[in-house]
């Protein structure tokens, strides 16, 4: 759903009960168009978020951390400067805008106390973070030049001014007449949504359902009651305090609201303690996929090029085996040649004699070339034949140099679907460059930050621990830790995780070899398939061939089950 005015307002007023006359005690900067405030308040500490993520702009307070650059970006230095030890005055939006005001407090160089506001403005793509003072920008997340907008330019040193107004009404200062005059030319929803400040689509339906409306009902086919009813519903919605995610029938999320959740009952909605509870459960998991999508994307692209590479030389494999297939017929025609090479005549165009190495001693035709004698055309042949021979040895080889090279390249495009953290990509990334895949950086002299990242780690209810590699250096690292009795599993011919079950005592439960499929068959290609084989054995039956690629294994006297992969369960176990 759109992160509205509403949703704002909600968001707004915690902030403002929690961190008014707070102490911010420390400004970090996770992500480039993200900032996090750390707020001494009311005898305890809170970590603000603001985001101008252009997928996910959003405000609210984390329990999360984040890993932040060592060195930290410059627009979060000058925050430091200019508010960090400073003092939040309010915290307020103006209307109903998607737009956030914390007025700070705090002195300067000098001495002196003077204000200072940091603006979020939640513009979609647009969306920005600025410090202003004295009606001058300070700085911004995001600097905005006149290529960039011709309108409003938001760069160091310019005034600052506010984004334009949208020509729409104010729910916060309408009546009856007003509401009801935009009800016409469409459907209800949309015509709250078109004509109100700060309303999305999603939260304008929500408004119709209070009133027992269609959201796609004609906004003329209303009669009196309906519309005094929703209009009662509309005040309603404005200043909404019920947090609730709301479900379909398939239990997928549609969005989130803060109003109108008796409309919907338990059975379709969760609902949380705080605006900034829903906000973060409901935004996290989408903002770090989308940051790891687009931070992946080159390499995904690097691999997915070298993975057609591979295809195609696959196709060309095939062409040449189908040409070369014929050889052993070139070294008959010229053994069957030399055994006639006296009866041939000179300038013959074409041999006919029987196969001797044939029961039934068939007659075979052989085209000579006229211009050679018999002797350099059987020469000919064997050339051919020679020629293709060495060729089919060279493809032989190369074609599973290819195949290894493929299978590896596949498993590696998993490792980086199932990455949930920049350090996986990183991990990942390097085990290309040891490859030769990717491009080594220069050494600069700098000591490498540590990157390794461990695997998943699962416990079962009858108290098993499961392990789940999210890389080939990670599958690797896995297999080679793990205890001969205990057991490994993976996907047969699917690019997936190797996944260990922790023996006790030699032995594991028949629950925790069920959940250990199940997790294979999750963390592999075939997750969303049926039927997913996965194949399993002791850890003692698993061997690295010497020279193999990372996370390529040989295995024997194994079992397979079939699984079909379900995230439910994946979700219902501890995970540590």
């Amino acid at each position: 759903m759109a992160f509205d005015g509403i949703a704002v307002a909600a968001l707004v007023a915690e902030a403002a009960n929690k961190l008014s006359g707070g102490r911010i005690d420390k400004v970090t900067q996770p992500e480039k168009d993200e900032i996090v405030l750390a707020v001494r308040a009311g005898g305890a500490n809170h970590r603000l978020l603001l985001s101008a993520n252009a997928t996910f702009p959003r405000l609210h307070f984390t329990v999360h951390t984040k890993e932040n650059p060592a060195t930290a970006p410059m627009f979060c230095m000058l925050l430091r400067k200019h508010i960090q030890g400073g003092r939040i005055v309010s915290i307020t939006q103006p209307g109903l805008e998607r737009v956030v005001r914390i007025n700070i407090e705090a002195r300067n160089e000098m001495g002196d106390l003077e204000e200072k506001t940091l603006i979020l403005e939640i513009m979609g793509r647009h969306s920005n973070i600025i410090l202003v003072a004295d009606g001058m920008v300070l700085d911004a997340a995001k600097h905005v030049n006149a290529s960039l907008s011709a309108v409003r330019q938001i760069l160091p040193g310019r005034e600052f001014a506010d984004a334009p107004a949208q020509d729409k009404l104010d729910p916060l200062n309408t009546d009856k007449a007003r509401f009801l005059g935009v009800l016409s030319g469409t459907t209800v929803a949309k015509a709250i949504f078109h004509n109100y400040i700060g309303i999305s689509n999603f939260s304008a339906g929500i408004i119709c359902q209070m009133a027992g409306i269609d959201p796609g009902t004609q906004a003329s086919a209303l009669g009196d009651m309906q519309k005094t009813t929703l209009f009662e519903a509309f005040g309603q919605a404005i200043g909404g305090d019920t947090p609730y995610i709301l479900y379909n029938d398939a239990k997928n999320p549609q969005g989130f609201a803060f109003f109108g959740r008796e409309v919907f009952g338990d059975g379709f909605t969760q609902t949380f303690e705080s605006p900034s509870q829903l906000v973060e459960y409901f935004y996290s998991s989408k903002d770090n996929n989308d940051r790891i999508r687009q931070r992946s994307q080159d390499m995904r692209r690097l691999v997915q090029n070298l993975i057609d590479r591979c295809v195609k030389k696959a196709d060309i494999y095939a062409k040449t085996e189908v040409e070369i297939e014929g050889r052993n017929t070139m070294r008959l025609y010229g053994e069957l040649i030399t055994a006639n090479i006296y009866a041939i005549s000179a300038g013959a165009k074409l041999l006919t004699s029987q196969n001797f190495y044939e029961e039934d001693l068939p007659m075979v035709e052989i085209a000579l070339n006229p211009q050679k004698t018999p002797a350099e055309n059987a020469q000919a042949y064997f050339s051919k034949y020679n020629k293709q021979k060495r060729t089919a040895e060279a493809l032989a080889t190369q074609r599973l140099q290819n195949e290894e090279e493929l299978a590896y390249l596949e498993a590696v495009m998993q490792s980086i679907a199932q990455s949930d953290t920049v350090a996986d990509l990183v991990q990942i990334r390097e085990e290309l460059q040891e490859q030769g895949f990717v491009k080594k950086p220069k050494k600069t002299g700098k000591k490498r930050a540590e990157t390794a990242t461990k695997p998943l780690h699962f416990i079962t209810a009858d108290g098993f621990n499961i392990f789940v590699g999210k890389n080939n250096q990670q599958n690797d690292q896995l297999t080679k830790s793990a205890d001969k009795d205990d057991i490994w599993l993976h996907t047969k011919h699917i690019p997936g995780s190797h996944v260990i079950v922790q023996a006790k005592a030699g032995q594991v439960s028949d629950a925790a070899l069920e959940e250990a499929v199940n997790l294979a068959g999750f963390y592999s290609k075939g997750r969303g398939g049926s039927m997913v084989p996965v194949d399993y054995c002791p850890r003692k039956n698993v061997r690295k061939p010497t020279g193999a690629k990372p996370g390529m294994v040989i295995y024997d006297n194994y079992k397979t089950a079939h699984i079909t992969p379900d995230e439910g369960r994946v979700k219902s176990l501890t995970q540590k």
